[in-house]
């Protein structure tokens, strides 16, 4: 016998299920070869994150499905969220593998990603990224201490979580990521730059991207959120328990992605926590021409001190000047990267020459480089670790209402709103090695999404003479009771 509650449900959904019936009906009819494939409510002979997302849509009215029989999941003529249900869940059981080595399961490891479009790099991609890179950077440097940042990294994770965004909090996050432009663009441009990348197999550079998503067990991710983060991004998605062994399982993958350059990028996560979405990168590139071999040199510090170094020269054929600074620019293997420095005029500080940079000046320097009469360089050897929590800065780009929790809306994250979840911390880690032979540089960054804590109703400070007692709690009788005078006894 149904319960009260499911009769109501039932009855709540009998205008969807009459007009479902009647499109079950229809279907016979229609010119098309119907899969037989229980689920496959897109007709393309496969029961995948797409079916989902279409029979999602559809049950919000949003858009129609083309074969209606296979909606049918529990066969019981009425297409409603019961099927959608029973979908989800048999999708999940068919994605799911058990790791050897997470503890979080990986439900998307069998999943093929859908066949998408992307766009090739143009003036406006070219632009924003430039635009953001510089913001970055200039927000991220200090006085007298090396930095090292990866926008590209950044771009990856945030982009990720921008999926997930609705309203004001879309709008900021397009702008400072894309300068305006749609994320559904961007995720077109993010894919082509990343499906592009040398992996090392023909010559000795690589860079090498992957992304993953832990989302806390229970929680409804919603279906488009998830497609999009694994068609345009390749992203893992694990359903973790958000605790200890999520941390260690967080780090071991980092560690791995980014050939243990970065073997640790997470401490803990909050009691909170809903979601983490991380980016790991890895570059791994030879010169084509290698430095002569280092000697030992002096450099001078940012606080005029010399220090003992490791110096290396070359003859590079690109010379680049801005009129403040000048430097080089030397080739990876395969010519796709290149390193480029750039040394200020006597006179002139590193701060206030990178403070005076715009996108289109930085630009024009890199894609201008001079090539009359080469150029000799002599560069010391250098290798470090560095780590900003990127909260502060973001904001200071215009993306506030991300990390607001009064105004956030993170409405396309999961199935059942998202309107008290909020992003609670961004922290990107690099690591930098370059020497005679090419260069090793590594980047993760985590983008963490918490979800508000309700405030109590009601507060009490025992911060005055008290009495207890403990409770036999059938007879509600004091098996022990006393007083709290002084806590100083």
């Amino acid at each position: 016998m149904k319960s009260k509650k499911m009769i109501a449900s039932l009855s709540a959904l009998s205008l969807m299920c009459s007009s479902a019936a009647g499109y079950i009906a229809s279907a016979v009819d229609t010119p098309i070869e119907p899969t037989d494939i229980i689920g496959d409510v897109n007709n393309d002979g496969r029961f995948n994150l797409s079916d989902l997302v279409l029979m999602h849509r559809y049950l919000l009215r949003r858009g129609t499905l083309v074969n209606y029989y296979n909606a049918d999941f529990d066969r019981d003529d009425c297409i409603d969220s019961f099927d959608l249900c029973l979908m989800q869940k048999d999708l999940i059981k068919r994605m799911v593998i058990p790791s050897p080595i997470f503890k979080s399961r990986n439900l998307c490891s069998t999943y093929t990603p859908d066949d998408v479009e992307g766009l090739e790099a143009d003036d406006e991609f070219i632009k924003s990224q430039t635009e953001f890179a510089l913001g970055f950077f200039q927000r991220s440097i200090t006085a007298s201490s090396n930095t090292m940042v990866s926008p590209y990294s950044a771009i990856q994770a945030l982009a990720m979580t921008a999926n997930g965004t609705g309203t004001e909090t879309r709008a900021e996050m397009e702008k400072v990521l894309g300068g305006g432009m749609s994320i559904d663009k961007l995720n077109k441009y993010l894919y082509t730059q990343r499906i592009n990348q040398p992996d090392g197999s023909t010559y000795s550079c690589k860079l090498k991207t992957a992304n993953a998503i832990w989302s806390k067990k229970g929680l409804p991710v919603a279906p488009e959120f998830l497609k999009n983060n694994v068609n345009y991004y390749g992203a893992d998605f694990y359903e973790a328990n958000m605790d200890q062994s999520t941390v260690d399982d967080i780090n071991s993958w980092v560690n791995k992605n980014t050939d243990k350059m970065i073997p640790k990028l997470l401490d803990e996560l909050s009691v909170n926590t809903v979601m983490c979405l991380v980016n790991a990168v890895t570059f791994d590139a030879d010169w084509i021409s290698p430095f002569d071999p280092a000697w030992n040199g002096t450099f001078v510090n940012a606080n005029g001190e010399k220090e003992n170094a490791k110096m290396m020269s070359s003859d590079e054929s690109y010379y680049i000047t801005d009129g403040k600074a000048q430097g080089f620019m030397k080739m990876y293997e395969g010519r796709k990267y290149a390193f480029a420095a750039l040394l200020p005029d006597e006179g002139v500080d590193l701060n206030d020459y990178i403070s005076g940079l715009t996108a289109e000046s930085l630009n024009k320097t890199l894609s201008n480089p001079e090539t009359d009469g080469g150029v000799h360089i002599t560069l010391p050897k250098f290798k470090y670790d560095f780590e900003i929590h990127m909260n502060d800065l973001l904001k200071d780009m215009g993306m506030k209402a991300a990390f607001d929790d009064s105004i956030s809306d993170f409405s396309k994250m999961f199935t059942n709103g998202g309107d008290d979840i909020y992003i609670s911390d961004v922290l990107q880690k690099t690591h930098i090695e370059v020497d005679e032979k090419g260069t090793k540089a590594a980047a993760a960054t985590s983008v963490t999404c918490d979800a508000k804590a309700l405030p109590p109703s009601k507060e009490i400070k025992f911060d005055r003479p008290f009495m207890y007692c403990i409770v036999d709690t059938d007879t509600s009788i004091p098996i022990f009771i006393g007083t709290v005078m002084t806590v100083n006894n």
